[in-house]
């Protein structure tokens, strides 16, 4: 059994925020960048961005805390639905974990935390996006009953050609 904690993050904790999801994101994806995810880094996970998400209340931002140390974060959004889908959605719009997480049950507890956060919401379905080259992902997400239902290109002239790509995955509650 794991000692995972999942915990809201307060903007006091913007900081640790800022180095955990800097942290968990060069260690999965500097490869889809051809200046090794620098650009999209600084842009999305710096102290002003995070902070403005962090007072958004239509996000929610949790902290996975394993083995007492922060090793990654999820970003809920409630009540954002799906593009042309019918029902009261519920995406799941980041789980960044570190190398040290990976490979742990981390991504599988804050997936069903997700997912029992948005039952006890009474949301009709779940959804989230993932890169249509994440085989392992997508595979993963299909094991906890998500089906891909759409898919989408990335405009980041940043980014490699090759890794534009992502698909929609749904799951009915």
């Amino acid at each position: 059994m794991i000692n995972l904690r999942i915990e809201k993050i307060t903007i006091s904790e913007v900081e640790k925020f800022s180095e955990v999801a800097t942290q968990a994101y060069f260690d999965h994806y500097r490869h889809l960048w051809y200046d090794e995810g620098e650009w999209y880094a600084h842009k999305c996970f710096n102290v002003n961005q995070l902070s403005g998400e962090l007072l958004d209340t239509k996000n929610e931002f949790f902290f996975a805390i394993l083995d007492e140390k922060l090793v990654g974060f999820l970003k809920l959004r409630p009540e954002n639905q799906l593009a042309e889908q019918e029902g009261n959605g519920f995406e799941i719009e980041r789980i960044y974990l570190t190398n040290e997480a990976t490979g742990r049950g981390v991504g599988r507890k804050l997936m069903e935390f997700s997912i029992d956060t948005a039952c006890q919401q009474n949301k009709d379905y779940v959804w989230l996006k993932a890169m249509d080259s994440s085989q392992n992902a997508i595979r993963f997400y299909e094991s906890l009953g998500f089906e891909i239902c759409g898919t989408a290109r990335l405009d980041f002239e940043q980014m490699k050609t090759e890794y534009l790509g992502m698909v929609a995955m749904r799951r009915n509650l």
